[in-house]
């Protein structure tokens, strides 16, 4: 397997066996490593990368990084796979391949409080390519990246992908603040208008604020769920 190329400003370093590049890249973040490095562990049946960033806005800003790495993700897949293949997106960061969840995204930072910066943010990929399983009918609901239509797509070439659409969506961002990725992002979000139970809240999903909160519409009203609710926690 080839290693990747990664775009000018980001680097590579690939990580094997039980190694989890999310918690590596963590780690690493917090010790002070330089933004753009992507830690990376691809096996037969499964891609891992995790994306180190150094956000100079206040956390409830910076959390637009895990939509935009959604979109980048989308963006990568969409332009590898044939056509018919259908990306979506899910708010806490799950990601749909032609309905059926297929892995996701998480995020973490280098502090709680919405209102400051937090040093660095960290957004993890993991995908998988093949089900481990003899029985995937057992799991309607769940989905593999080669059962879907993509058995030609290289992981690494869908890792260098991902980091060339999602730096493409940063630098973006960073000129014209977050209308574009809204407007993007919206169009591939799964569930809009749909039921939905969150942090403890159901009720209809009417869609997101200007910081990608989400805003459910319940029986007393509208509720706002920040997107710095689904953080991970480093600790």
């Amino acid at each position: 397997m080839n290693d990747p190329t990664f775009p000018p400003l980001m680097t590579g370093q690939a990580v094997s066996g039980n190694i989890d590049p999310f918690e590596k890249a963590c780690a690493m973040a917090a010790l002070g490593c330089d933004a753009g490095l992507i830690v990376h562990n691809v096996t037969a049946n499964r891609l891992m990368a995790a994306m180190v960033m150094a956000p100079e806005v206040p956390l409830e800003d910076a959390m637009a990084m895990l939509p935009t790495c959604g979109v980048g993700f989308q963006n990568a897949l969409g332009a590898l796979a044939p056509p018919e293949v259908a990306v979506h997106l899910e708010w806490a960061g799950g990601i749909r391949i032609n309905g059926a969840s297929c892995g996701g995204l998480r995020v973490a930072a280098g502090g709680t409080d919405p209102a400051a910066e937090p040093g660095w943010l960290v957004v993890g990929l993991d995908l998988p390519l093949m089900q481990v399983t003899e029985r995937p009918g057992d799991t309607p609901d769940q989905t593999a990246l080669y059962d879907e239509g993509c058995a030609d797509v290289d992981p690494v070439n869908l890792l260098e992908s991902w980091a060339r659409h999602t730096l493409v969506w940063i630098t973006r961002w960073e000129a014209d603040g977050a209308a574009p990725l809204h407007a993007e992002w919206r169009g591939l979000a799964h569930g809009i208008g749909e039921d939905i139970t969150q942090s403890g809240i159901s009720g209809s999903w009417l869609g997101v604020d200007e910081r990608f909160g989400m805003l459910i519409r319940a029986g007393d009203g509208t509720h706002l769920i920040p997107l710095t609710s689904v953080l991970e926690s480093t600790s």
